[in-house]
């Protein structure tokens, strides 16, 4: 039985769990450690393998891909869902996917994002290539002080909810909105629930806390950016595609938007040649949300639960358990 742990960017995998565990019941395991250039190279790579532990999206896992995996009988996907993951093609095809616990890296990725706005009210990023590179204050701006400032938080879910908290506590006004948001839960935590464009046109620093969806996807485009102050600051810890990251390039060189921080883009990882890595009024740090010693063993020691469990013929947290039922 061959398995294939995919995108391990960090080179964590292995020391996070117990990986012996499957490897004792003749599992061979391999890592991947890059991203894949196509999908014709994804596909080519991972034909030999039964089972695949995929860090969710990170590899987009198209029909079109796995239909070109012959012997993909298991899917274990860390996180609770994968929207780059068609999960009615791996029903199709009766490979059960199963998922990771709940709740892991709210704390970690809500922390993250706060980090970010700090971060951009301060100018840190270039202030620490300035350190580097033998300057002192050159270029740098006077920077922001977050107290009295307003953040608008775009969706006032868990992880929405919790930055909320952490910009009240350093005396920030916060207002948020998201289609779903009740204003019962608006003031549930203390925050005023407002009209997106209102959000947009008032608030001093953006920060975007929402699931990549078809509703989502492009939720922030070039009509959204021009209704924010031209001091504004963007910070999008989601996914890349809620924000149109053309609009966002124009407005970041026109001036028309102050600052963006990002540690989520369309393409991952972001390609060396990105106008993003050029320019100054941006902060950027590569999709590191969830990344921390307490998810990562987290995620890989449910991966590993997940497989065992259905070498055993008992497949546990399977996301598409209905859809395998009616197969």
């Amino acid at each position: 039985m061959k398995l294939a742990v995919l995108d391990d960017y960090q080179r964590l995998a292995l020391k996070s769990a117990d990986w012996e565990r499957l490897r004792r019941r003749g599992v061979e395991v391999s890592v991947f450690h890059e991203a894949f250039g196509s999908r014709e190279d994804a596909a080519a790579k991972l034909a030999p393998f039964e089972v695949l532990v995929l860090m969710r999206e990170r590899t987009p896992f198209a029909r079109e891909l796995i239909e070109k995996l012959p012997k993909l009988k298991f899917i274990a996907l860390t996180g609770l869902r994968s929207a780059s993951l068609d999960l009615a093609a791996c029903s199709a095809r009766g490979v059960p996917v199963s998922h990771t616990g709940p709740g892991r890296t709210q704390t970690v990725t809500a922390e993250l994002a706060f980090g970010l706005i700090l971060a951009a009210a301060r100018d840190f990023a270039r202030a620490e290539r300035n350190m580097r590179a033998g300057r002192w204050h050159e270029g740098l701006r006077g920077g922001t002080v977050l107290d009295g400032k307003r953040l608008g938080v775009v969706g006032l879910g868990k992880l929405g909810g919790r930055v909320a908290g952490y910009a009240k506590a350093f005396g920030m006004e916060v207002v948020a909105w998201s289609q779903n948001l009740t204003a019962e839960r608006a003031a549930e935590l203390g925050v005023a629930k407002v009209a997106k464009e209102e959000l947009l046109k008032t608030s001093d620093f953006v920060s975007i806390h929402l699931v990549l969806s078809e509703r989502t996807r492009g939720l922030i485009g070039a009509a959204e950016i021009a209704l924010m102050k031209p001091a504004a600051v963007l910070v999008n810890t989601s996914r890349g595609p809620i924000v149109d990251e053309k609009a966002m390039l124009a407005a970041l060189t026109s001036g028309r938007l102050g600052h963006a921080a990002l540690d989520v883009y369309d393409h991952e990882p972001l390609p060396a040649d990105h106008p993003l890595r050029k320019m100054e009024n941006v902060t950027l740090i590569p999709h590191l949300g969830y990344v921390s010693d307490g998810v990562l063993a987290g995620f890989w020691g449910d991966s590993i639960e997940n497989v065992e469990a259905w070498l055993d013929g008992r497949p546990i947290r399977v996301l598409n358990h209905e859809s395998l039922s009616r197969r």
